[in-house]
């Protein structure tokens, strides 16, 4: 299946840092249709190095995405029963707001001046995309590295409802509450050897 991103902006978003980023797009892929209850939503969660392209082939590059043999027909992640959502997340480099955005108030790209961000962010994001969809409850959020951390974070939210309200399950896989600076060096030497 050849698959395209989709781009939605919000006005802004509330950062962990105490300030605000307006606006704020965000670049998202999804497989499989859903349904009229919105009941069977599905949201993967991408590691640091990967983007919104989880599966099929992209329109852009001609590549499967990075997690093409787990969700499609007949997949651990049936597309032929799920909706699956995958969004690149905040602060990342493939069409979501992140530091080669351009920063409205200057009109030049963000660069060194674009705000830290943390998990809850990129999370609190997702959330907005899923609001955005009409989507009440998801059945699970999935993700590995540093995507498991986010899915940790969709566990724990500091939404007003409890985190169950949100998702019925989650599921990570080598993910982590958090990454020291060893873990993340050893991270980016292996990324670099492959």
């Amino acid at each position: 299946m050849i698959v395209e991103a989709n781009t939605v902006q919000f006005d802004s978003i509330s950062l962990d840092n105490g300030t605000t980023l307006a606006p704020v797009d965000v670049a998202y892929e999804t497989y499989g249709e859903l349904n009229a209850a919105k009941s069977n939503a599905i949201m993967v969660l991408h590691a640091f190095s990967g983007d919104a392209h989880a599966a099929g082939i992209s329109a852009e590059t001609g590549k499967p995405g990075w997690w093409d043999n787990m969700i499609g027909p007949g997949k651990a992640f049936d597309t032929n029963k799920y909706f699956v959502i995958c969004s690149n997340v905040l602060g990342g480099c493939r069409g979501t707001t992140g530091p080669s955005s351009i920063n409205p108030a200057t009109g030049c790209p963000y660069a060194m001046s674009f705000p830290v961000i943390t998990i809850g962010d990129m999370v609190r994001l997702q959330k907005m995309l899923i609001d955005s969809f009409g989507i009440r409850r998801l059945l699970t959020v999935s993700g590995g590295s540093m995507g498991g951390m986010q899915a940790l974070e969709w566990a724990a939210a500091g939404y007003p409802d409890s985190a169950s309200r949100h998702c019925r399950r989650w599921s990570r896989s080598a993910g982590c509450f958090e990454s020291g600076a060893r873990s993340i060096a050893l991270l980016n030497a292996s990324a670099a050897s492959s």
